[in-house]
């Protein structure tokens, strides 16, 4: 699943990936999951064979599009897929691209947007705390009371499941609502603040931590990226997928809080424009 602009919620049993613009979501097939876009969105999703799926890794995980891999994936999801006047291509030369971007997505390190979904209900309790409310800037030791445990406990098993600190847990979830807000037209400054962060200057270094670039430049790329993908169905209203097969995302009131409605069929590329 590629997001040639918006932001893209992809929600699984075991975790959750925010997919911004210009990255690629893989998701192998068997894995249960379901999507919501974020903003003004335009969707594309391409299914591997089980081939060229083996080639990938047996996890979901998203990838910085390469620009060769962008150009892939607009060429296999063009007008061309659900227009009958548009000039399409022989199977061969999709199965060629194909194998090209494959092996585009493997020569790219795994970006670090994919969160796993806690198993201990204290920690699902502090999730749905900062889901809720994600500027609360309480401590490791509020937190822990809140939930009835004590900060000792609350480390070990956000260490445990997640391999991650307090801290770098809840600033990748901060960062995946900042994204949220970002595509929903907020400003830097607007976003640090909602999101908890005492100044802009830190909401930056946080941002550019985990996402590889600052918020304005961000920006700055997606509304590049629109002008070069060329155009896909138009839906008037955000689109909840769920599919068991490759690749899928999230749906609900909150990037994490997925409910699935529409199925999509397996085997099919489905480009999609969604306009919040």
């Amino acid at each position: 699943m590629y997001a040639a602009r918006g932001i893209l919620a992809v929600h699984g049993e075991r975790g959750t990936s925010i997919v911004p613009a210009n990255r690629v979501a893989w998701t192998p097939a068997g894995f249960t999951h379901d999507h919501r876009v974020h903003g003004d969105t335009d969707m594309r999703i391409v299914f591997l064979t089980p081939s060229l799926a083996r080639l990938m890794p047996e996890h979901p995980a998203v990838f910085l599009a390469s620009d060769l891999a962008r150009e892939i994936l607009l060429a296999l999801t063009g007008p061309g897929h659900y227009d009958a006047t548009a000039p399409g291509r022989s199977r061969s030369a999709r199965s060629r691209l194909l194998r090209v971007l494959v092996d585009e997505l493997r020569d790219t390190h795994e970006q670090p947007l994919y969160l796993p979904e806690p198993r201990d209900d204290r920690l699902r309790a502090i999730a749905r705390m900062f889901y809720e409310r994600p500027a609360d800037n309480a401590s490791l030791v509020e937190l822990g009371k809140r939930v009835g445990a004590s900060s000792r406990t609350v480390s070990r098993l956000l260490s445990d499941e997640l391999g991650m600190t307090f801290y770098e847990w809840r600033t990748q979830l901060r960062v995946y609502h900042a994204l949220v807000l970002l595509a929903d037209g907020r400003d830097t400054t607007q976003t640090a603040y909602a999101c908890g962060w005492a100044n802009p200057s830190s909401f930056i270094a946080a941002f550019r931590t985990v996402i590889g670039t600052t918020p304005g430049r961000y920006r700055t790329g997606e509304q590049a990226a629109t002008t070069r993908a060329p155009p896909a169905f138009a839906v008037a209203a955000p689109v909840p997928v769920s599919s068991s097969c490759l690749p899928g995302t999230a749906t609900g009131d909150h990037p994490f809080n997925a409910t699935p409605r529409r199925p999509v069929a397996s085997g099919s590329a489905v480009p999609r424009t969604s306009r919040r």
